[in-house]
């Protein structure tokens, strides 16, 4: 079984970190954002996954190098020469899609994060003998979502984007199952599944919405990337609890690396997730953050709401608070305050 992972845009929202690696290969809870993915692909029966790449390709085939043999499934590319939207790319990369089998693929936005129900959501596709199915969760306020209205079968019957009175409570969660059938559907050029695919597809009476019952977050801007992390650290909390830290010191759920060393009476937690070689002074007090692999943090500096990333030092006794967002090798000199700041790589 075939997956394909649209992972071409250049992530501007999370900006200065996508300056460094493409959006996909940036660490969530120590581990690049795509990895998540492909893990759970794999737990589903997906032995070759296809990235549809646009930016740095040079940089998305050194990821493959190194984590097709850890991962354990077969990784492949379709390049892009323009930006091809979401429906493009399955176009561009039809042959290796459809092999004549028959199988469904998955198709997976790169920045969303949830608790993966592929495996089930593969089974309702293939027993309602679907064209496609559309991962869908719920929200609290749907106006600012397109939503997709659902009848009892779990036929989707209609989209309607950003309503003003309330249609229905589920939205499209950027996760599909589909039948080779709908390559047919797909012109080889720039275009949208939601907006231009799908809506065929349901007047058919062939797209169906699998409802996710736990949680789910794109994390493609800073302050969802942080309520992603919070989310997730909630979720090895109950399904996987061994993973996560617990010391003196810790309160709430932190994800910390084996080769990380935290010093003396130090305050971790809630939602902190700490990355490889990570070295973290004394009294230091860390909460709602993330610390990517080499990060150094001095003596009694406090971190809120803020990501660090890659080889950074921050020096003693310095704040940094709402959702400060550093780049890779920035270095922050003892006893500054920073609010909000967004510090461009090598600073």
């Amino acid at each position: 079984m075939k997956a394909l992972i649209l992972v071409g845009g250049f992530g501007t929202r999370l900006r200065p970190l996508t300056l460094t690696v493409p959006k996909p290969l940036v660490e969530f809870c120590n581990k690049p954002m795509i990895v998540h993915q492909i893990e759970a692909l794999k737990g589903a029966g997906v032995t070759e996954v296809i990235l549809a790449i646009n930016y740095r390709p040079e940089v998305m085939m050194g990821f493959i190098a190194e984590w097709e043999p850890k991962l354990g499934v077969k990784i492949v590319c379709s390049q892009e020469k323009e930006p091809m939207g979401t429906a493009g790319p399955l176009a561009l990369a039809k042959e290796l899609l459809d092999d004549g089998s028959g199988q469904p693929f998955f198709v997976l936005n790169s920045d969303v994060v949830c608790e993966y129900p592929l495996k089930e959501m593969l089974d309702y596709h293939r027993a309602r003998g679907a064209e496609a199915t559309i991962l869908v969760t719920k929200v609290d306020d749907p106006s600012k979502y397109g939503v997709l209205i659902i009848n009892e079968y779990g036929q989707v019957q209609q989209f309607v984007e950003k309503p003003k009175e309330f249609v229905g409570d589920k939205i499209n969660a950027g996760i599909y199952c589909c039948s080779p059938k709908v390559l047919e559907r797909i012109e080889l050029r720039p275009t949208s599944i939601e907006k231009e695919v799908f809506p065929h597809v349901a007047a058919d009476g062939q797209l169906y919405a699998f409802t996710l019952a736990g949680y789910w977050m794109d994390v493609g801007q800073p302050k969802d990337y942080l309520k992603g992390l919070t989310l997730h650290l909630d979720s090895l909390n109950i399904h996987n609890p061994s993973a996560l830290y617990n010391a003196a010191g810790v309160s709430g759920n932190v994800l910390v690396a084996a080769s990380a060393k935290i010093g003396a009476d130090c305050k971790i937690g809630p939602d902190v997730s700490i990355g490889e070689g990570c070295v973290i002074g004394d009294g230091v007090r860390l909460s709602n953050c993330v610390v990517m692999k080499g990060v150094e943090v001095g003596n009694h500096t406090k971190v809120d709401k803020c990501i660090i990333g890659w080889d950074s030092k921050v020096g003693n006794w310095c704040r940094l608070e709402n959702q400060c967002v550093l780049g890779e090798d920035v270095q922050v000199r003892q006893e500054l305050y920073m609010n909000g700041a967004v510090v461009l790589p090598h600073k």
